[in-house]
């Protein structure tokens, strides 16, 4: 699936309506490069899990967590992981996925180590405003965009 927005607003509004479709043990894996948008899409999934709009980069923290009633939000960052040795170094296991939502920044550093139901969101930045979002997800969110 793939969505063109022309404003950040228009960016979370789409993480929105993803965040509002998922499910404890969805994992989002995010392709793209520097400032392509992919804390912006962050805020809009907690926006849509109910959690709120305060969302930060964890890239030097490495993990943000947001809290919401009923489920956490676990915000990774992976720039800095070339390894398993370093993934584990994280704390990455020891999170309890399946009663959660966990994105992820960077995982191509990572994906031999997610599971196979990983969703993964490329974003790419085509101008200063607009985002290409294409979504691999197995079509289980495609009804959700027609």
């Amino acid at each position: 699936m793939r969505i063109i927005t022309h404003t950040p607003e228009e960016t979370i509004n789409a993480a929105k309506k993803l965040g509002s479709l998922l499910c404890r043990g969805d994992i989002i894996a995010y392709n793209g490069g520097l400032g392509a948008g992919k804390t912006t899409f962050t805020r809009g999934l907690s926006i849509g899990l109910g959690i709120g709009d305060s969302v930060t980069s964890p890239t030097f923290a490495l993990v943000n967590e947001y809290r919401g009633k009923d489920i956490t939000l676990y915000h990774f960052d992976m720039y800095r992981i070339n390894s398993e040795e370093d993934l584990e170094s994280t704390g990455f296991y020891d999170y309890p996925f399946d009663e959660n939502v966990a994105a992820i920044e960077w995982s191509e550093n990572i994906k031999e180590f997610l599971p196979v139901k990983t969703i993964y969101i490329t974003i790419n930045a085509l101008n200063e405003n607009e985002r290409e979002i294409i979504i691999e997800d197995g079509g289980r969110f495609a009804a959700a965009w027609d």
